[in-house]
């Protein structure tokens, strides 16, 4: 029988997060349980080329800083703070399992194994079992856990003799492609395209194929250190246009007016925004490419044709299909965060997800009843529609201003690494910050009245 404080299901981001800040403010024992083979959770199965979408600054735990915090001065991210490859994350977080948390001797660590309820968990490799006795928590970051290409077979059926690959495939390939049919429309397939450009392929043997159009927000306004003034005007960038907008789509136009929101093409109108983030260089890359189709979500590949919701497009055997398509973070019924024996981990401010998961866990050293914990931490979705950002960004800023009123939270947050905005009062003098402050005072308040209008079932969409 093993005994633990806590019980941690999953070694991924929130799960190392969560356990960092365990460590540092209880004396508690944690037994972490993953099903992979090492830390690091979706990275370990990542496509090589992947990166992160935010600078490594705002990622990791807590404790241990992530990269050499330096500004790229060559490729698409020329400008910007480093972001972190697969095997940078990968890296990073094998070092801190083994030398912040294994080397504490509070920390149990068991990978290839399978959570297997209260019973406890058991091996992937062999017949073995644990029992297990959590004495205050098990803590579940598998609840909001979705899928993706490089684990899940396609959502389409595939033809005998069709060359049809994940994404983290085409870094392998050993047969020259004719031509590329990228599927899909979020940051797999974005990376996908880029990482195609960037190692010589020609746009026009790129075709694309796209069943949603989405917004992305721009790198220049998610920047640490020394560009962190600009990340403080998209704050009062989002306000001023929350308290004036008069529609969904005119909120939009406003943002992407201001170069807050990215659209790849300005011809069509976006129906999705999940958060993700591109650089204005990977958009001008991303534009050259011409043949997109946009007949919903693919059925059937086929050896000569592929079939869509709205039509087909031919193709060939000598094409390579690359499926990006999966459905991502999951959106399951929300349920307390905080719950006797349990601690559900789900989404509760927009962004910033390693901020979240590390507060997480300073809550529940910090806070007294689950009560209070869940008053201060009401979960959101993940988002999906346009609408779902406007959602997400209100439900912040109503608890926003009661978590920074618990002087623990408070001061917690302030000296946190991974607080976004940590380190602003080092430019309480740079012009765009003086200015950005004044714009928030003075939009702020319109903008939260705004916004519930803007979300209401009744409020305009068009």
């Amino acid at each position: 029988m093993i005994e633990t404080d806590y019980l941690v299901i999953g070694a991924g981001a929130a799960g190392m997060a969560i356990t960092d800040a365990l460590l540092t403010h209880t004396d508690a024992t944690v037994t972490m349980v993953d099903r992979r083979h090492a830390p690091g959770g979706h990275w370990i199965d990542a496509y090589p080329y992947v990166r992160l979408h935010q600078p490594s600054a705002f990622y990791g735990v807590d404790s241990t800083p992530m990269g050499q915090d330096a500004i790229d001065d060559t490729g698409l991210n020329a400008g910007y703070y480093e972001l972190a490859s697969a095997d940078d994350i990968r890296s990073y977080f094998g070092g801190v399992m083994k030398h912040r948390f294994l080397s504490s001797g509070r920390v149990r660590y068991f990978p290839n194994c399978d959570h297997l309820g209260q019973q406890g968990f058991g091996s992937r490799l062999t017949k073995e079992t644990w029992d297990v006795r959590v004495k205050r928590k098990t803590i579940d970051t598998t609840y909001l856990e979705g899928s993706i290409p490089a684990t899940s077979p396609p959502p389409f059926e595939v033809a005998d003799g069709v060359r049809c690959v994940p994404a983290g495939a085409i870094a392998r390939i050993d047969q020259k492609p004719e031509n590329f049919v990228v599927i899909g429309a979020g940051k797999t397939a974005v990376d996908t395209c880029v990482w195609l450009l960037e190692q010589g392929v020609a746009p026009d043997a790129i075709r694309w194929v796209k069943p949603r159009e989405g917004w992305w927000l721009n790198r220049r306004f998610y920047q640490p250190h020394t560009l962190l003034p600009d990340l403080y005007r998209g704050i009062a960038v989002q306000l001023e246009a929350m308290a004036q907008a008069e529609s969904i789509p005119d909120l939009y136009r406003r943002l992407e007016a201001q170069g807050f929101f990215l659209r790849i093409d300005p011809e069509v109108a976006p129906s999705m925004c999940r958060g993700a983030v591109i650089s204005e260089s990977e958009l001008d890359l991303l534009r050259r490419i011409k043949n997109v189709v946009r007949l919903g979500h693919v059925r059937e590949i086929g050896s000569d044709m592929i079939t869509l919701d709205q039509g087909q497009v031919p193709t060939t055997t000598r094409t390579l299909h690359i499926h990006c398509a999966a459905r991502g973070l999951a959106r399951p019924a929300l349920r307390p965060i905080f719950e006797p024996g349990r601690i559900t981990v789900q989404p509760f401010i927009w962004g910033f997800a390693c901020f979240q998961f590390a507060m997480l866990g300073a809550a529940e050293a910090m806070l007294g009843s689950d009560e209070e914990k869940n008053r201060l931490f009401p979960p959101i979705s993940y988002w999906d529609a346009n609408k779902d950002y406007l959602t997400a960004f209100l439900a912040n800023m109503a608890n926003e201003r009661a978590r920074a009123a618990h002087p623990a939270l408070a001061a917690w947050a302030k000296g946190a690494r991974l607080n976004p905005l940590g380190e602003i009062g080092r430019y309480s003098d740079h012009p765009s910050v003086i200015e950005a402050r004044d714009r928030i005072k003075r939009c702020g308040a319109a903008a939260a009245g705004n916004l519930v209008s803007l979300v209401r079932p009744t409020g305009r969409t068009d």
